[in-house]
């Protein structure tokens, strides 16, 4: 990684690019400590505590709700608003056909992603403005300054992330998700280490170490399942087409081995943090009471009712973004087959069976490297300063943004290489 960052230096083109990402990216930073005008931030922190719904999101927004910053949202409502979309092209035919039409489809639902992320930030503003109380000025009028700045600076997240996208390296979206969480990871790491040299004990240090070793061990675990894919082999027949032959070559169908990505997790957690959240409303409810007792953070039932989501996510994110059929009916009509199975429904059969294994050992994965920190706290009174989406977030665009400069310095090689 040393070498490859230091050849990619060397190459002015792919230089700026990174400087450009860099100067983006330190731009969102420094917007994320500009206060939003007639916010009282005094209750924020009691009500986070109260609410988990709400700590949850501002661990994906790397503190920012806690500041109630014009960043307090970060990029989570383009993130709600291009699920929503994704599902919507699965449900609504018209949706379906304008996705299939190509480069013009896909920024025709690019620009209507983009305003469902306006009108779902504002809303989502105006109800966590309200619901937080932290209106000062207690006016409808402050409501909807606050609620516009919210709304802008979502805008603005969404704007910079597209422009890391186009001119600079690696997804700018998944890059301004990376800063939040670094930034937070970051903020619990120095108060862990200030801890260890103001409070210093015997157990402390060996808390410590065993947190480094378990977190090398699950960023060595994801790297290797993220690198890992399943390839269902394809060979096509020669065919005749006017004087030329085309065809007979060997190909394969590469399946990922979590190719849900970390979607099950986040979808889980928050539908975990909902009960507790709704139920807080009514706290002196037999039901409230009920729910704190017996489904918290590291109880049993807590996370056998979370791992239980993610088996159903991983599935269901599944199912909606992987057709058999149509792969089976691509392969066909370019003359393929695999190997030892008949064209047709036997093929579509045969890639259907491989992918429910794959997705049930994604859904193994998932699960169990969500339970680890808890269960690691229950075992051994070890504390992890990070969940288990986080490190999985963090570690995967790490990835994805090396394999984007190695794949562009490859194309350089053979760029220079026809010259």
């Amino acid at each position: 990684m040393r070498e490859t960052l230091k050849n990619v230096w060397k190459v002015v083109e792919l230089r700026k690019k990174i400087l450009y990402t860099l100067f983006m990216l330190l731009i969102y930073r420094l917007l994320c400590f500009v206060p939003t005008p007639g916010v009282d931030t005094s209750m924020i922190a009691g009500v986070l505590e109260r609410y988990s719904l709400l700590g949850f999101i501002n661990s994906m927004t790397g503190a920012n709700l806690s500041n109630y910053s014009i960043m307090a949202m970060g990029i989570t409502p383009y993130i709600n608003a291009s699920i929503i979309m994704q599902l919507l092209c699965v449900a609504i035919p018209k949706l379906e056909e304008l996705q299939k039409e190509g480069e013009e489809g896909r920024k025709k639902i690019a620009q209507i992603t983009r305003y469902v992320t306006i009108g779902l930030g504002f809303l989502q503003a105006v109800a966590l403005t309200y619901g937080l109380r932290v209106n000062a000025t207690n006016s409808f009028l402050g409501l909807i300054t606050i609620a516009l700045c919210l709304a802008a600076g979502t805008a603005m997240a969404m704007w910079i992330g597209e422009r890391v996208t186009e001119n600079g390296i690696g997804n700018g979206i998944s890059l301004l998700i990376f800063a939040g969480i670094v930034a937070n990871l970051a903020h619990s790491v120095i108060s862990n280490v200030s801890a260890m040299f103001t409070q210093i004990s015997a157990v402390s240090i060996p808390g410590i170490i065993a947190s480094l070793i378990v977190f090398a061990i699950l960023i060595i675990g994801i790297v290797f399942v993220d690198l890992g894919e399943r390839r269902i082999p394809v060979q096509y027949s020669k065919r005749m087409v006017g004087r030329k032959m085309y065809g007979g070559q060997n190909t394969h169908i590469p399946l990922k081995l979590n190719a849900s990505g970390v979607l099950p997790l986040i979808f889980a957690n928050a539908i975990m943090q909902f009960p507790s959240t709704i139920l807080a409303f009514f706290s002196r409810s037999s039901a409230y009471a009920w729910w704190s007792e017996n489904v918290t953070t590291n109880s049993f039932l807590y996370q056998l009712i979370f791992a239980l989501l993610i088996f159903g996510f991983t599935f269901f994110y599944s199912s909606i973004s992987f057709n058999p059929v149509e792969i089976s009916k691509n392969i066909q009509a370019n003359g393929g087959m695999i190997p030892g199975i008949r064209q047709g429904k036997p093929t579509a059969e045969f890639i259907a069976k491989i992918t429910r294994r794959i997705t049930t050992f994604g859904a193994i994965y998932l699960a169990i490297l969500a339970v680890i920190p808890t269960a690691i706290y229950s075992i051994a009174r070890v504390y992890l300063p990070f969940a288990a989406s986080s490190l999985m977030i963090a570690v995967s665009v790490a990835m994805e943004t090396m394999r984007e400069l190695e794949s562009q310095m490859l194309m350089r090689h053979y760029k220079g290489f026809l010259k």
